[in-house]
């Protein structure tokens, strides 16, 4: 991948939770949930939190154990150099798949994993049927990417405040 004159290698594969993968997607979510907890600290929807502060127990599962937390889920990892560097997690519930998680690092932003890992989520998770998803309405560059990719405004199925749901049809 050719982004701003920066050559990176990236792949997307499956997740192995049972195995070489499980810290990775671990330390990965924890990541992202530290970010977001921080982020909704920023956007004044919770306490302001020091940043090696637990995280909320709900949360928990997924960077202890990411194979149960995820069970029932396809789980892909983005690589660059042999290192675990953004994850998509999709929820098959029925005849729609929703997109629980989708990160990459941050020193690495802007240089398409996001993109990578969403057109993968969008080839392999929809199985036919509708993708839904949710996300911050002050992501305003996910958003973007996520509209890009023919998903739009729904109702929400989530009454947290500020929480936007999108989908993209069958």
């Amino acid at each position: 991948m050719d982004v701003g004159g920066a050559l990176i290698m990236v792949l997307i594969r499956e997740a192995d939770l049972v195995g070489a993968d499980a810290n990775a997607v671990g330390a990965a979510a924890r990541d992202y949930l530290r970010q977001t907890e921080q982020e909704k600290a920023e956007q004044g929807l919770t306490a302001p939190r020091a940043d090696d502060a637990p995280l909320p127990r709900r949360y928990q599962d997924e960077v202890d154990d990411p194979r149960s937390a995820y069970e029932g889920c396809h789980v892909l990892v983005a690589e660059v150099d042999d290192e675990v560097v953004g994850l998509v997690v999709l929820k098959p519930q029925g005849v729609v798949t929703e997109i629980k998680r989708l990160w990459a690092a941050p020193r690495l932003r802007g240089r398409g994993i996001g993109s990578a890992l969403l057109d993968a989520a969008i080839a392999t998770g929809a199985g036919g049927g509708a993708l839904r998803l949710s996300v911050w309405d002050w992501r305003t560059g996910a958003i973007r990417l996520y509209e890009s990719r023919g998903f739009g405004r729904v109702a929400s199925w989530d009454a947290r405040d500020r929480l936007l749901c999108l989908q993209r049809p069958a």
